[in-house]
C-alpha cells in the first residue's frame, strides 16, 4: 500500500482501535497490523503524540509474562476526534471514489 495513503488514515485507525478496548502497545500493532500494514517503530511514535494531544491517556497493568504493561485508553477529546476525522473520511472517500467512478465511465478511447 502506498505509504501516503497509510499515513492519511492510519491516526483513524488506531484511535478506532483503541475505542474499542483499552490496549497495550504490542497488541496494538498486532491489531493495527490487520487492516494495515506497520511496525512498532511507526506506531510508538504516534502513540506518544496522540497521548500528548491528549487524545489518550495511558496506565499501568499487571502482566503475567513479565513487567507491567502500559495500556492506552482513548479520552473524550480523542472520542470527539476520531469521530470527526471519520466524518472527513467518508466524506474525502466517496468524493475519491465517485471521481474514479466517473472516470471510467468518461474514458475516451
Amino acid at each position: 500500500m502506498n505509504t501516503q495513503f497509510k499515513k492519511g488514515v492510519l491516526e483513524l485507525v488506531v484511535m478506532m482501535v483503541v475505542a474499542k478496548q483499552d490496549i497495550y502497545g504490542y497488541e496494538l500493532v498486532k491489531e493495527v497490523s490487520n487492516i494495515v500494514h506497520v511496525n512498532e517503530g511507526t506506531i510508538y511514535p504516534l502513540l506518544k503524540r496522540m497521548t500528548n494531544d491528549s487524545l489518550f491517556d495511558t496506565y499501568l497493568r499487571e502482566s503475567t509474562e513479565g513487567p507491567p504493561r502500559k495500556y492506552y485508553r482513548i479520552t473524550a477529546r480523542g472520542i470527539e476526534t476520531m469521530e470527526q476525522t471519520k466524518k472527513e473520511w467518508m466524506e474525502f472517500s466517496t468524493s475519491i471514489n465517485r471521481f474514479i467512478e466517473n472516470s471510467k465511465e468518461n474514458k475516451h478511447e
